[in-house]
């Protein structure tokens, strides 16, 4: 998925904006292992897009399930610049998944809103399988590689306006 952004903006010098120079910050990144396959192409594409940063301090931590990563990710906010979230919740026969999903969601947006602190969403929300398989290949279009990304450009842009 290309991600679309606005024209002019990459031209202006008087935009403040993150960049990927990762190599100050202490990032965690919280994946939960339920749909392991899924969970450790996201995690393997976040390490690649922090060790494209630079960014060398970096503990791993699993959970079982995406709807406990709200409470790791807040504790590891003690002693982390950010933390990149990561798992896969597929839709399946019941209302399972919109708990789940819905409830990861918010809780990681509660705990950046709460610390201050970037709080990625890598946490994949599809309708099938092959939609999460699809999203954690080990290319550009990773989403656990995107949220890796961001987390470093957020704590970039949040210490430039600091």
């Amino acid at each position: 998925m290309k991600h679309n952004h606005v024209k002019g903006l990459e031209k202006n010098d008087s935009i403040i904006k993150g960049d990927l120079e990762g190599n100050d910050y202490k990032v965690s990144i919280v994946v939960a292992s339920f749909n392991g396959d899924i969970a450790q192409g996201l995690l393997d594409g976040a390490l690649k897009a922090l060790g494209e940063c630079g960014t060398t301090d970096i503990k791993i931590i699993e959970t079982d399930g995406a709807f406990e990563i709200p409470v790791i990710a807040k504790q590891c906010t003690n002693f982390s610049d950010a933390v990149v979230c990561l798992g896969a919740v597929i839709k399946g026969e019941t209302a399972h998944f919109d708990h789940v999903a819905n409830e990861c969601s918010r809780g990681i947006q509660q705990v950046m809103l709460e610390t201050g602190k970037p709080i990625t969403f890598g946490v994949l929300t599809t309708y099938t399988d092959f939609q999460a398989k699809e999203r954690s290949l080990p290319d550009s279009f990773n989403e656990g590689y995107q949220a890796a990304n961001t987390a470093i450009r957020m704590c970039s842009l949040l210490k430039k306006i600091g």
